[in-house]
């Protein structure tokens, strides 16, 4: 039988379907061009010059940039924004590996499908209507304090949102409330993911609900954890809309984070440099958190 060899592919022509794929593409890579590096190429120049967004820019090197560093307040947004970690990530991430591990040990019924949708309810409130919400329920008048004052703790009584002391842990746990429920749901699908075999055989060896929660449930969540730890830290280190609709980075500064800061700093004070200088060194912030753990995420598949 004779063997006709493949046809020959010309030297430097690409196949019709990796032209259509870049056609395909084009849309998407234009908008992210025009919409994302466009804007950050042009906020990197800004961060150069002294500029109030109509007149004469004048440059002034990295000037902006030691501002950033050297200003107490600035500074002071940033470690405001690294203690709101805690609230937006070590909080909803723990409570929803717990409130994942209690709801799968329950059976599948309306109990449980009616406990995913109540917690996840919070995510799909808008940031700011959350905001507005609980800054109420914060007030001497609202319903924190009347629930103390109702089991009895009523010298705990305070405006939270108002109280040097209180007001940036209120603040976080605004976020730990918006998030856990995302959390929940989406550890929960990761544990309906795991091989039941492996809970039935570490019943067998005689495990508790410790050993298989450190031993299978914990190491299976790898990486649902990574991914919502990774969103979490996003949503600390940028964010904008609860502060701004509670609080507005008061009482003085003790709730001010880098959202507000660059807000006010480009729009109210009219320093595009600086605001732009700012906004640069909060996605290094970002990306800096980001990046250790997404290399600990893939280190732990290996």
């Amino acid at each position: 039988m004779t063997v006709t060899p493949p046809p020959r592919r010309l030297p430097g022509r690409r196949p019709a379907g990796a032209a259509r794929g870049w056609l395909l593409l084009l849309p998407a890579l234009g908008a992210y061009v025009g919409f994302v590096v466009w804007p950050l190429g042009m906020g990197v120049q800004y961060s150069f010059y002294d500029w109030n967004g109509v007149g004469q820019a004048t440059w002034v090197g990295l000037e902006n940039y030691v501002t950033v560093f050297s200003d107490p307040e600035l500074r002071g947004a940033i470690g405001n924004a690294f203690v709101l970690l805690l609230f937006f990530t070590v909080i909803p991430v723990g409570t929803g590996l717990v409130l994942a591990t209690l709801i799968r040990s329950l059976r599948s019924g309306a109990f449980s499908r009616a406990s995913q949708t109540i917690l996840f309810l919070p995510q799909v409130v808008p940031l700011a209507a959350a905001g507005i919400a609980w800054s109420w329920m914060y007030a001497q008048t609202g319903a924190v304090n009347e629930v103390l004052s109702a089991v009895g703790l009523g010298g705990l009584t305070r405006p939270w949102l108002a109280d040097y002391d209180t007001a940036l842990p209120a603040v976080g746990l605004i976020g730990s409330w918006v998030l856990t429920g995302l959390c929940t749901v989406l550890l929960l699908t990761g544990i309906s993911k795991i091989d039941r075999s492996l809970y039935e055989a570490a019943r067998i060896d005689g495990a508790g609900w410790w050993r298989e929660f450190f031993t299978i449930t914990l190491p299976g969540l790898r990486q649902e954890i990574a991914v919502l730890v990774t969103l979490s830290v996003i949503a600390a280190l940028s964010t904008f809309d609860i502060i701004y609709t509670s609080t507005q980075g008061g009482p003085g500064r003790s709730t001010l984070v880098p959202g507000i800061s660059i807000y006010r700093i480009g729009f109210t004070q009219s320093d595009v440099g600086l605001a732009s200088a700012f906004g640069i060194v909060l996605m290094v912030l970002v990306i800096a958190c980001i990046l250790p753990i997404q290399r600990l995420a893939r280190a732990g598949e290996r």
